[in-house]
């Protein structure tokens, strides 16, 4: 069950997932700015580890850049002339808004403007009322550029510098440096998570929209002419099915399925590495994320939609009930854009030497926000029944994972079940320990925040060093040694059911 957009995020708030900056103090603090509160800040990091854990398996080298840089970096990225979004202001009471989300929200359609020019957007702006005021007296469709622009220095009079709105541009200029260093070969991965920023007109629906957030982007450099290497890695997955939402699609709203096999052999992932990230993606949501695959899908972005760096362009989508489908993922084939306009505006030759030949790679980027990822979990966790709420966190994200609880106040439970709980954080567990409240009221506060198991100390773990573990989802309770529980309990977290554990 999909959660409302509302009740997770009161939940989020109330519970420390995540909630909005300073607004305890200054309720006129800018919109788009989150705080992580514990719980949300030890499932984002769960799930960071993941991916960091899946990508250097596939041979990324990580590195961290500044969130600051030159901006001529900008210049030659692109991003000063097209890193942009359509603005409009109202004439009686000046308030600003992104057109094309103003035009979608005011009028409840379902179609994505992105695409749409200035004048078509101008145009369906002729029946849309100010959300504010009501009045209908629009400026222009202007363009505003997204980035945080400043001067670094004390001699600087003008904005020599930019907060990234990526961290893709860290990793290109500094590519060749780490590829000399580490001695590399095409492809050729690295890694980066980071922070990145982004002057939002108009931030909303929590995370989904910010001004300051977290990516997770892999920049794969590669020789276009030489990509077998990923046909190898393929072997094996031709008959896995790639979800597509193509153009001709969006006349029926359908997904279009394609095998590994069929979008290779059609040309429509271009060539194996770009079909490679397509399909791990597309299963590390499904199968190390728990998201459900009928809700995710690829959309190919069409000209006017497309960023301005890309030549082929799909996003990743889930879907909610309450958003709709949103962008987790962005993967972008960026040909030579990056190196070729930084090797023109720095004049340094930025080809490489690969297996006897220079070349100047082409990039394919996947792009992870994590934010809103952090989001879809809590959505798709959410259950609530006429006995009680709970998030079904997959096991392995769950911020807690096992509560330790003596059934009773009492001193000789007391001291056992916080020795339990000792023992379990010494043994890697993250461990919630609460003797405040009835038993079935501590049972309720660990669903809520999705704690997978509980560990309840009674007057039989005094006699015989039994207790009972108790799953979440089921509510069910089986008896297990203390001497079996740290072997069985992350057995359990592993995904094993408790039937299993008591054979």
């Amino acid at each position: 069950m999909t959660g409302s957009f509302e009740k997770v995020l009161d939940l989020a708030e109330r519970r420390g997932f995540f909630w909005q900056s300073a607004k305890d103090l200054y309720a006129d603090s800018p919109a788009g700015f989150w705080v992580y509160g514990p719980l949300g800040t030890r499932m984002k990091n769960k799930i960071i580890e993941l991916w960091r854990r899946a990508v250097l398996k596939e041979g990324a080298l990580e590195i961290e850049t500044p969130v600051m840089l030159p901006i001529k970096v900008f210049e030659a990225s692109g991003h000063l002339e097209h890193f942009f979004d359509r603005l409009v202001e109202c004439k009686r009471c000046h308030s600003r808004f992104r057109v094309d989300k103003l035009i979608e929200e005011s009028t409840n359609t379902k179609e994505n403007l992105e695409g749409m020019s200035d004048s078509q957007l101008a145009e369906l702006l002729k029946n849309v009322k100010c959300p504010k005021c009501g009045s209908i007296n629009w400026t222009d469709v202007k363009h505003f550029n997204l980035m945080f622009t400043f001067p670094v220095g004390a001699d600087a009079t003008a904005p020599n510098a930019a907060l990234r709105p990526e961290t893709t541009q860290g990793s290109v200029i500094e590519f060749k440096r780490a590829y000399m260093i580490s001695r590399g070969r095409l492809p050729f991965i690295l890694a980066q998570v980071g922070k990145v920023f982004r002057n939002e007109i108009a931030p909303r629906r929590a995370l989904i929209r910010m001004r300051e957030f977290q990516q997770l982007e892999l920049h794969v450099f590669f020789d276009p002419e030489d990509v077998n290497s990923y046909r190898e890695k393929l072997e094996g997955l031709y008959d896995y099915k790639l979800r597509f939402h193509t153009p001709k699609d969006r006349i029926t709203g359908g997904i279009t399925e394609m095998t590994v096999k069929e979008a290779l052999e059609s040309g429509y992932t271009v060539n194996p590495l770009i079909t490679y990230w397509l399909v791990f993606y597309q299963r590390f949501f499904n199968e190390i994320l728990g998201f459900p695959l009928e809700r995710l899908r690829y959309r190919e972005l069409l000209e006017g939609e497309k960023a301005h760096y890309a030549l082929v362009h799909w996003d990743l989508e889930a879907y909610t009930e309450d958003l709709g489908w949103t962008e987790l993922v962005n993967n972008a084939y960026r040909t030579d854009y990056d190196l070729s306009g930084h090797q023109r505006v720095s004049g340094v030759k930025l080809e490489v030497d690969s297996d006897g030949k220079k070349v100047l790679p082409h990039l394919y980027e996947p792009s992870v926000g994590v934010d809103r990822v952090v989001y879809h979990v809590l959505a798709y966790s959410y259950r609530e029944d006429e006995e009680r709420v709970w998030l079904s966190i997959p096991r392995k994200i769950a911020p807690i994972e096992v509560a330790v609880f003596p059934l009773l106040k009492k001193d000789d439970m007391v001291r056992k079940a916080k020795e339990v709980a000792r023992n379990l954080m010494e043994e890697g567990f993250y461990v919630f320990y609460d003797d405040s409240g009835s038993i079935g009221r501590r049972y309720r506060r660990m669903d809520e925040v999705g704690t997978p198991a509980c560990v309840t100390i009674d007057h039989e773990t005094l006699v015989n060093d039994t207790v009972t573990l108790r799953d979440r989802d089921t509510m069910k309770q089986i008896r297990i040694s203390l001497r079996d529980l740290p072997v069985k309990l992350r057995r359990f977290l592993d995904g094993e059911n408790l039937e299993s554990l008591e054979k």
